[in-house]
């Protein structure tokens, strides 16, 4: 040790050693290493673990809030349509939001959000941005039942926008459908007529659009001929309408409405805008049975 610390004789012999031992070292580091490089392993897999399912749940939360914007998109949507069909309108209208479906099969009835607080009245039309939905048949304070045009038990008087034929538009009982009555065999109407409120019978003010002819059977050996038409209002879809104030009455003034009015004169809503929303009313006045009211003009 002292000569291989005060001479270089021996450095040529350290050095063949080191080559010899060095595998030696090597093998004797080779458990420690094992262990480190499986620690990291171990712990890079937890945190890939732990960075994935955060991965998952943001992705989650983006989704869910895609969604819900998707949601809001589709309704700004419609109340843009609504306030276009209202901008159109000379009578003064107020703004209703579906609530409930009867789901009794045999009749087409809806539960809206606007009653005799909002100035709602038996027998007042609704429309959606489409076209005409039915009337109203019973009111409550702050809610009102519908009785849709394509009830068996809802009439209304229409005319052909071609050429002015007047009838009678009864619904069938059958969802997306209803028929003319007492149509002569002769008369002049054909498929794709448009068929709007007629005016007769001083409910539905004239010119409202109600559906279009699907069908006309002539010659099937009865007085008049079978005809039949489709809602132009999306009557199984809708969530958003109108109620139509006839001549002579006015929605009382309540914030809301002063708002409807704003946004028909001033611009329309814009995509991703805040959504009208309508406040929660009283359960009491929505259960219970509906009753069948005939909604005949």
């Amino acid at each position: 040790m002292i000569m291989d610390t005060h001479s270089q004789w021996l450095k040529p012999l350290r050095s063949s050693v080191g080559l010899v031992l060095t595998p030696l070292y090597w093998v004797g580091d080779l458990p420690g290493r094992t262990l480190n490089g499986v620690g990291q392993m171990l712990t890079s897999r937890t945190e890939i673990l732990a960075e994935n399912e955060k991965l998952r749940a943001d992705t989650l939360l983006m989704q869910r809030r895609l969604q819900k914007l998707a949601v809001l998109t589709e309704q700004n949507v419609r109340l843009r349509e609504l306030l276009n069909s209202s901008a159109l309108l000379e009578e003064q209208v107020i703004v209703a939001e579906l609530l409930g479906v009867d789901p009794n099969p045999q009749t087409h009835k809806l539960l809206i959000n606007k009653g005799s607080r909002h100035g709602v009245y038996p027998g007042q039309p609704m429309l959606d941005a489409r076209g005409v939905m039915g009337q109203v048949i019973e009111v409550m304070p702050y809610s009102s039942r519908v009785l849709l045009l394509t009830d068996s038990t809802h009439s209304l008087p229409v005319q052909v926008t071609r050429n002015g034929l007047r009838t009678i538009a009864s619904g069938t009982g059958h969802p997306g459908q209803f028929e003319l009555r007492h149509v002569a065999d002769n008369a002049d109407i054909k498929e794709g007529d448009l068929l709007v409120t007629s005016g007769m019978g001083q409910r539905f003010p004239a010119g409202y659009p109600v559906g279009v002819v699907v069908e006309v059977l002539r010659g099937t050996g009865q007085p008049f001929a079978v005809v039949q038409a489709a809602p132009a209002a999306a009557l199984d879809r809708s969530r958003h309408f109108l109620l139509v104030f006839g001549e002579g009455r006015m929605p009382p003034a309540t914030e809301e409405t002063v708002e409807m009015e704003l946004a028909v004169e001033g611009p329309l809503l814009e995509d991703n805008e805040l959504v009208m929303e309508s406040k929660p009313q009283p359960a009491d006045e929505t259960a219970g049975s509906v009753q069948a009211v005939e909604g005949v003009e």
